[in-house]
């Protein structure tokens, strides 16, 4: 089982990034996916997540309007579209994927910065 985060980086406040998770090894067609960030000195939170069907998303209110979460079943993948980012944006951030088990990515960098 794999979960590869991809698409961190360094963006000035106001920029965009897409976060990329490519998922191997699960049917994670069935699997509900969560973006997750941890700042330095600060507890892991959850950002937002996608169900397996129907399409179903929600956010942190820290993060509603901003951030888009999105799925890709034919190409096991989950995306993160982060516009508008903040100072208080920058963490780690991490995919973790629920189902009849559950699996973490090993995280990728975001700095938002001036």
């Amino acid at each position: 089982v794999q979960l590869v985060e991809s698409g961190g980086g360094f963006v000035q406040p106001g920029g965009s990034l897409r976060l990329s998770c490519a998922a191997s090894g699960f049917t994670f067609s069935s699997y509900t996916m969560y973006w997750y960030r941890q700042a330095p000195g600060k507890e892991r939170e959850w950002v937002a997540f996608i169900a397996s069907v129907a399409g179903l998303t929600n956010y942190a209110d820290s993060v509603k309007g901003r951030f888009t979460i999105s799925r890709d079943n034919a190409k096991n993948t989950v995306y993160l579209q982060m516009n508008h980012l903040k100072p208080e944006d920058t963490a780690v951030y991490y995919c973790n994927a629920r189902g009849s088990n559950g699996y973490w990515g090993q995280g990728t960098q975001v700095t938002v910065s001036s």
